[in-house]
């Protein structure tokens, strides 16, 4: 019987390591003027790494909220979550600072380029706080900048970009740090269609080489890039 504890805890601990995201019971309630309004509730999941996953559902079910807890960019008002193997609940604001610097990146539906910086200046920026020189930065994003095919539009400022170019540089500066997981919140959500398969494409190549990807969409066109779905509905995981 000992035997058998051992041989189960050694498995527990493999399954462990092999999920880059464990997230248990998560809630987030927000406060405005007296009033809680409960964004999640109780939820729980696991992603392992290199996984591709779709977390879709209406507007208004906490998939970005759930999102921005996978970010560090907020934290749950109860519950735990465990982000490559890393407990979050006491970090300072340094370490996820940090955390988010050196192991995530972030494509948002909005761009959020900053419109007086070029877009080899857009893309180096993640690199800023790492110690590498100024050539060392430039050189890793003109390669990020050839992978999304805007090698020819790295001096052209954002406005000077369609929306699809300026979206395929949000994704360069995402993933120039080579992050080991990239967050995209509706990434085509601005895009007509052939430049969100465009987008889309990109993603789909991050992933097979081995970066993990959790994107929101409410398009389940774009869910069938995932290896599977994550549905859901008023602040909860529902039922596949």
């Amino acid at each position: 019987m000992k035997g058998n504890q051992s041989s189960s805890e050694q498995e527990m601990v493999e399954l462990n390591q092999q999920n880059l995201i464990i997230m248990n019971k998560i809630t987030r309630i927000f406060e405005a003027n007296e009033v809680e309004t409960i964004a999640l509730s109780m939820v729980s999941l696991e992603i392992a790494k290199g996984e591709f996953v779709a977390i879709q559902g209406p507007s208004g079910c906490g998939k970005s909220t759930l999102l921005s807890i996978m970010g560090l960019l907020d934290q749950p008002t109860t519950g735990t979550y465990s982000l490559d193997s890393i407990e979050t609940a006491e970090l300072s604001g340094r370490q996820r600072a940090r955390i988010r610097n050196c192991k995530i990146g972030f494509i948002f539906q909005a761009f959020n380029l900053i419109g007086d910086l070029t877009i080899l200046e857009n893309v180096m920026l993640p690199l800023r706080y790492r110690g590498w020189t100024t050539k060392q930065r430039e050189e890793k994003a003109q390669h990020t900048l050839e992978k999304v095919d805007l090698e020819n539009r790295m001096n052209h400022f954002p406005a000077q970009l369609s929306g699809g170019q300026q979206q395929r540089a949000a994704v360069a500066r995402a993933i120039v740090g080579d992050p080991i997981i990239v967050l995209a919140d509706e990434p085509t959500g601005n895009l007509d269609s052939k430049n969100a398969e465009s987008v889309m494409e990109i993603l789909a190549d991050l992933h097979h080489n081995g970066t993990t990807i959790c994107m929101v969409t409410h398009d389940p066109r774009f869910s069938t890039y995932a290896n599977h779905t994550i549905p859901m509905f008023d602040g909860r995981i529902v039922d596949r």
